[in-house]
């Protein structure tokens, strides 16, 4: 396979979800599917989302 480098911007039109290693080695999450841990990297990442534009409710 050929695959071409990128360069500048390019490298940001691929994003990735941040899912706490904790959720794959803990027991404790043992009877989570894996989509439910996906889920949960992607609701990560709309709170951080939220924070960066101020769309946080009062305490």
């Amino acid at each position: 396979m050929d695959f071409e480098y990128f360069y500048g911007k390019q490298s940001s039109q691929y994003a990735f979800y941040r899912i706490p290693k904790q959720l794959f080695t803990e027991s404790q999450f043992d009877a989570l599917s894996i989509g439910a841990k996906l889920l949960y990297g992607m609701m990560i990442d709309r709170m951080e989302l939220s924070q960066k534009n101020g769309w946080i409710d009062s305490v």
